[in-house]
């Protein structure tokens, strides 16, 4: 699964521990999602997308091998 919340981050010019404290989880946790290493709960990618303003399926994609 591959995602937009670097991107999404830029655009509002947050870090990742600005995001975490936002919605509820560690700095670790945006940069395992980020990097593609944790794949979030389907709550915690709710809450992402409701942050950024956005539905989920624009900030989570799924590859061909998901």
């Amino acid at each position: 699964m591959k995602n937009t919340i670097k991107v999404e981050r830029a655009i509002l010019n947050i870090t990742q521990q600005q995001l975490a404290d936002a919605i509820g989880v560690s700095r670790n946790t945006i940069n395992s999602i980020e990097s593609g290493k944790y794949i979030p709960s389907t709550v915690l990618a709710l809450k992402i997308a409701r942050h950024f303003g956005k539905s989920t399926d624009s900030i989570f994609q799924l590859e061909d091998t998901d």
